[in-house]
C-alpha cells in the first residue's frame, strides 16, 4: 500500500477534520512510499522507533506523535535522534490523538468502557465530539470492587479516592483515558457515582471528596493501549496489512 493511501484510509476512519487538536494528525513524518509491514504503539518514543527498526517496519502508527501546541520548534537533541532514526530507515510516522480518543468504535474511550463492562450513554459535553464519556455498569459495585475491576482489566493497580461517603455504590461512570482528570466536575454535575481518568491532579483529590463521587487514575498509559491497538487489528482484518502492536511500559 501506498503511504499516502494509507493516510487517507486513516482520515476517512478518524476523521480529525472534525475536532480541533493540540497536534497534527495524519502523516507526520514521511519515509518510503511502499508500505507492507506497521508496527503500533502508544508513544512514538526512542525506544518504540528503534522496536519498528528491529522488526523492518515502513510504517510506525502512534497515538502521541510530535509537533505539539508550544513544544520547542528546533529538530534537535531527542526530537532531533528520533526524526533522524525514522528518517534514515525509511519510516513512516503516523500519529491520531483526539481523533482516536473519540471514535465510537475503535477509540481509546469505546475501548476502555468495552473492557470495564461499561455501557456508554453519551458524551459527557454533550456533543459527538466530546473526549469524556458517560455510561452505566449493569450491576452496581463498591468502590473497591471497582478499582479491583480496574486493576485486572488494566494490570495496573488505579488510585482510588473515595468520597466523603466512602461506601456509595458504583453503577454510573464517566471517564475519559488520558490527562482528563479535571472533567471530574462535570461528571459530578451529570449525578455520575464515579469517574476515570489516566492521569490526576493534586486538585482532583480534594474535588472527589467534597463533590461525592468515586474517581480513579488509572494511568495515562494504560487507559490508552486499547485504541491504537484496536485501530492496528482493524488496519488488519480491512485491510490485510501485517500490523504489530508493540506495549513500550510507562508507569504514568
Amino acid at each position: 500500500m501506498n503511504n499516502l493511501q494509507l493516510e487517507k484510509i486513516l482520515n476517512e476512519k478518524l476523521s480529525p477534520q472534525l475536532i480541533k487538536d493540540y497536534s497534527p494528525n495524519g502523516l507526520q513524518v514521511e519515509g518510503g512510499e511502499r508500505i507492507k509491514k506497521i508496527v503500533t504503539g502508544v508513544t512514538a518514543s526512542q525506544a518504540l522507533i528503534d522496536k519498528a527498526v528491529e522488526l523492518g517496519a515502513d510504517a510506525l502508527l502512534v497515538h502521541h506523535g510530535y509537533f505539539w501546541k508550544g513544544e520547542p520548534e528546533p529538530i534537535r537533541g531527542m526530537k532531533g535522534k528520533r526524526i533522524r532514526t525514522l528518517i534514515k530507515h525509511d519510516i513512516n510516522l503516523f500519529g491520531y490523538h483526539l481523533p482516536l480518543d473519540i471514535h465510537p468504535e475503535l477509540g481509546n474511550n469505546a475501548e476502555l468502557a468495552r473492557l470495564l463492562e461499561i455501557d456508554v450513554e453519551g458524551g459527557l459535553e454533550g456533543h459527538p465530539q466530546s473526549v469524556a464519556m458517560y455510561g452505566r455498569l449493569k450491576q452496581p459495585v463498591t468502590g473497591v470492587e471497582f478499582a479491583a475491576r480496574i486493576d485486572s482489566v488494566l494490570n495496573r493497580k488505579p488510585l482510588h479516592i473515595a468520597p466523603e461517603s466512602a461506601d456509595k455504590l458504583i453503577e454510573t461512570v464517566g471517564w475519559c483515558t488520558g490527562g482528563g482528570q479535571d472533567y471530574i466536575e462535570l461528571a459530578a454535575q451529570h449525578g455520575l457515582d464515579a469517574f476515570i481518568s489516566g492521569e490526576i491532579s493534586e486538585r482532583t483529590t480534594y474535588s472527589a471528596r467534597e463533590l461525592d463521587i468515586h474517581y480513579f487514575s488509572a494511568g495515562h498509559h494504560a487507559t490508552e493501549r486499547y485504541g491504537i491497538k484496536a485501530l492496528g487489528e482493524w488496519l488488519a482484518s480491512e485491510h490485510g496489512l501485517d500490523v504489530t502492536f508493540i506495549d513500550i511500559d510507562n508507569p504514568v
